[in-house]
């Protein structure tokens, strides 16, 4: 089986799972560490004719992080890809299982199993926190309805004011950001990375938080290290 990853969380699940398998991934696909398999572009622009010279037996894609032409092309060429959708934990398994299913890992691993079960043990949060959770600015754009992060944060007790929007990921004009008062201004390091010296700034007297975006968008490995990792980001920042 020779697989391409074209979505970072996906690459990090097969490298865990099907040692080998790889042989193509994305300039952004950053874990693990020292992964050695051919660069095959950006999430949103792949090389397309590297791709096909690679001659994979799967591409593995996801409907939001990659782009229907880029798919629609492999696919014409002959090549098989698996798209897949994740918009909350429980459907992330779901994906997970297929993605791994599709690349011929007969075992369940182990750090799935360890990982829905700590997600279906949450234990109830001891307190709810309103967000407002940028994911770029210039302009600044929010988590809005019907993420997988967003669905993260609901899981770990933190309502972000702009669930219900009608976008997925709305512009909102920083003013409102302001004015929406939350408890929490949560500031991910990817799409946008935001730091200590460029975020904050924008929201003088509210607190705010920075979270890894690995442990915050993706699904797979890092699922299981989730919630402590973000609720320990949230502890801090309230301090």
């Amino acid at each position: 089986m020779r697989v391409v990853s074209l979505v970072p969380s996906l690459t990090e699940t097969v490298a865990a799972s099907a040692p080998g398998v790889l042989i193509g991934a994305t300039d952004w696909c950053s874990h693990p560490p020292g992964l050695d398999v051919t660069r095959v572009g950006g999430t949103k622009n792949p090389d397309v004719e590297q791709i096909l010279a690679l001659a994979p037996d799967l591409v593995i894609a996801n409907e939001e992080e990659n782009r229907e032409p880029d798919l629609a092309a492999l696919r014409a060429a002959g090549v098989e890809v698996l798209v897949t959708e994740v918009r909350n934990v429980p459907q992330a398994f779901r994906e997970l299982t297929r993605v791994l299913d599709a690349c011929g890992v007969t075992a369940r691993p182990r750090w799935l199993d360890e990982a829905e079960r700590t997600w279906t043990s949450l234990p109830a949060p001891e307190r709810r926190t309103t967000a407002v959770v940028p994911i770029w600015r210039r302009p600044w754009m929010v988590l809005g309805r019907d993420t997988f992060a967003g669905d993260v944060l609901t899981r770990l007790g933190v309502d972000h004011l702009y669930a219900t929007h009608e976008d997925r990921y709305p512009r909102i004009p920083l003013d409102t950001l302001r004015a929406a008062s939350p408890d929490v201004v949560l500031l991910p390091d990817e799409p946008y990375r935001f730091t200590a010296d460029d975020g904050p700034e924008a929201f003088p007297g509210l607190p705010c938080v920075l979270v890894s975006g690995r442990h915050l968008t993706w699904y797979g490995p890092s699922l299981g290290e989730a919630p402590g990792v973000v609720c320990g980001a949230l502890r801090a920042g309230r301090r």
